[in-house]
């Protein structure tokens, strides 16, 4: 590996009205080099890869890349010098082809100086070959999975001759399967000497992948260091500014009586087959239990959850809620009876980000703020306050937008949503994904105060450390099916995969 740095940014400032979101940061990346950038939610790291990628332009400071100082006035300048940037919301056009996509903007072009279509498909299957993906480029990208059109993005910058890309959050939406995949793709590009800077919340990624690690708290660069000398504990105190003696804290509750059953659920997929997304699904949660829910992504799991809130009109199930059968056939049906549901996708289901964070918070409770159909605005902020304490949503102001915040304060507003609707049966789809250590642990925190409470928890989470540390028990789906059981010593991550991926049908 070239120790000459490729990319150098020194002193870089950046204000948003009177926010100093980077003050006075230096950051350099070789080429070859996997450099993971991490960070709390907030901390700045956004804002400087958005300076790097031409989005914005720095206050001060200067950027030097691959020998030259970069002038940058927005994101073709910096295509140019031979920088990308693969979004976590990808910037694909659905009903556009896969080769469109890859050379949207810079398709090649025929003597007539019109696009050569056959060149254009030719060269998208040599980069996707490239990348051990051949699939049918003149199709639209919306046909493919995620893992397809994240390797279509990775297509799109190579195509542009990128020396540096930068990657944020690239595992977020994927299976384990389909991370390692990713994960083979990006140490090839490195062994090409394509230089990658990495931004993920999740630890063990970190150190899987990366050669060095810089870390940004409030705006501030607090240090970088080669990974393999960077023991998580230093990391992770780096990145809160305190030390966070483990980051599972589950507390051991005493169980009450059974508080919901759910005898053979059934879930058949909409679209005109017999395929069963649950299949005959039970299980039994207790008062003061957090269940885990293990298995890969379109298990049957997530479904499960959405079921239990009324999602599907169409499903087949026996709900027992404190003794009692209930019937839910919609989300109002389940919110009666004190279920809560906390989506996958927090800006898509979980949260209306153009309304501010007090409406948001108040979205599920609106009868309670006041004589319908009217709600008192002071109800809404009194309701509030308590929440925003609670769970410490950093926010300047309850009125503003929602999606101003960062991630992990945007879940936890999505978490007060449902915690002020006060559910005895709180329903938990990866309720830490795209979020910082700390965040987490508060999280975790919050969860174990709520088993306390005798509350019960159904938990599904893609991060396999924290469904084996944080749950008392874990079913395992496969197919829709419930497969496994795990208790106590037989919780391991390792168990839980090879369930998930087998099918293993024995109960421990």
């Amino acid at each position: 590996m070239s120790q000459a740095p490729l990319l150098q940014m020194r002193q870089i400032d950046k204000w948003f009205g009177g926010v100093h979101a980077v003050s006075h940061v230096d950051f350099d990346v070789r080429a070859g080099e996997i450099h993971a950038l991490i960070g709390e939610n907030g901390a700045g790291k956004s804002t400087l890869v958005r300076i790097l990628s031409g989005a914005i332009q720095a206050d001060a400071g200067e950027i030097v890349f691959d020998g030259r100082k970069l002038h940058m006035r927005g994101p073709k300048d910096a295509e140019a010098a031979g920088i990308a940037m693969i979004h976590q919301e990808l910037s694909l056009c659905p009903n556009m082809s896969v080769a469109e996509n890859i050379f949207l903007g810079s398709e090649p072009l025929g003597p007539m100086r019109t696009v050569s279509w056959r060149r254009l498909r030719a060269d998208a299957e040599s980069y996707l070959r490239h990348l051990d993906t051949p699939i049918d480029v003149t199709r639209a990208v919306e046909e493919y999975g995620i893992a397809t059109q994240q390797m279509v993005e990775v297509a799109k910058v190579l195509s542009r001759n990128a020396k540096l890309i930068v990657m944020d959050e690239p595992t977020s939406a994927l299976t384990d399967t389909e991370a390692q995949r990713l994960f083979e793709i990006i140490r090839a590009l490195k062994a090409e000497g394509v230089a990658i800077v990495y931004i993920s919340h999740k630890m063990e990624e970190i150190y899987e992948l990366a050669d060095r690690v810089t870390v940004m708290r409030d705006s501030h660069w607090i240090g970088t260091a080669e990974a393999s000398d960077l023991a998580p504990g230093q990391l992770i105190e780096w990145m809160v500014g305190r030390k966070i003696e483990t980051l599972f804290p589950k507390r051991s509750v005493e169980l009450g009586e059974e508080l919901l059953r759910v005898e053979d659920a059934v879930l058949r997929a909409n679209d005109g087959t017999d395929r069963l997304l649950v299949d005959h699904a039970s299980l039994s949660l207790r008062a003061g239990e957090i269940l885990g829910l293990g298995g890969l992504r379109g298990a049957g799991n997530s479904e499960l959850l959405g079921l239990l809130f009324g999602q599907f009109s169409h499903a087949d199930v026996e709900v027992c809620l404190r003794g009692e059968r209930v019937r839910i056939g919609r989300p109002s049906d389940a919110l009666a009876q004190r279920i809560a549901l906390l989506t996958n996708d927090r800006k898509t289901t979980g949260l209306v980000l153009s309304m501010s964070v007090l409406h948001n918070m108040t979205l599920a409770s609106l009868k309670r703020m006041g004589p319908t159909p009217l709600v008192v605005p002071r109800e809404e902020v009194r309701a509030a306050l308590p929440l925003r304490q609670r769970l410490s949503v950093k926010t300047a102001s309850l009125d503003i937008e929602v999606s101003a915040l960062s991630g992990g304060n945007q879940q936890k507003v999505a978490l007060a949503k449902w915690l002020m609707t006060e559910p005895d049966v709180l329903l938990l789809d990866e309720p830490t994904r795209g979020i910082d250590v700390g965040a987490k642990a508060e999280i975790y925190e919050l969860m174990n105060e709520l088993a306390s409470q005798g509350k019960g928890i159904l938990l599904i989470t893609s991060e396999l450390p924290e469904l084996v540390e944080m749950s008392d028990r874990i079913l395992v789906f496969h197919r829709g099916r419930i497969t496994k059981e795990l208790r106590g010593e037989e919780m391991t991550q390792q168990n839980v995969m090879a369930a998930a991926m087998s099918g293993a049908s024995s109960h421990a």
